[in-house]
């Protein structure tokens, strides 16, 4: 990517910014979702590598931003990992280690996480947060899914 972004590079690739690359991220997204619900590993495989390609292009973009707004792809693998630790207290935090009874349901897992994401994001609500750029009938499905989460 390095090589692609720099003089004698490919112009379309050193051309391009956070914003004109977001349709083609949304679309791989998308192509994700198809391949898995083909059912065929090798094209789950193919698909998920074009949506790390968009994650790495978008990490080297944000190399090139003014300083204090940069950050590399490095940066989001570290982000990544401290926000898995964060949210599986039962798994690396004090939580960790129970006996078989003290067990944690996939429920209790999911309620914890949302839990913390709230608290982290600082949302007063179940419905905050829920993407706007989501197409109508997920975004719906989302708010309904918070909704009857929330009671």
């Amino acid at each position: 990517m390095d090589r692609l972004r720099s003089p004698g590079g490919c112009p379309w690739d050193a051309e391009q910014t956070h914003a004109s690359l977001a349709p083609y991220a949304l679309e791989e997204a998308y192509e994700v979702v198809e391949a898995v619900e083909s059912g065929s590993p090798e094209h789950l495989r193919e698909e998920l590598g074009d949506l790390l390609l968009q994650v790495v292009f978008h990490a080297r973009v944000a190399q090139e931003a003014p300083e204090g707004e940069r950050f590399d792809v490095d940066d989001v693998a570290a982000g990544i990992v401290a926000k898995l630790v964060h949210r599986h207290p039962h798994v690396f935090g004090a939580e960790a280690g129970g006996s078989a009874d003290d067990a944690l349901s996939a429920a209790d897992v999911e309620a914890g996480w949302e839990a913390r994401k709230r608290l982290e994001k600082g949302r007063a609500s179940a419905m905050d947060g829920v993407p706007a750029a989501l197409p109508a009938l997920a975004r719906a499905a989302k708010l309904l899914g918070r909704a009857r989460r929330a009671g």
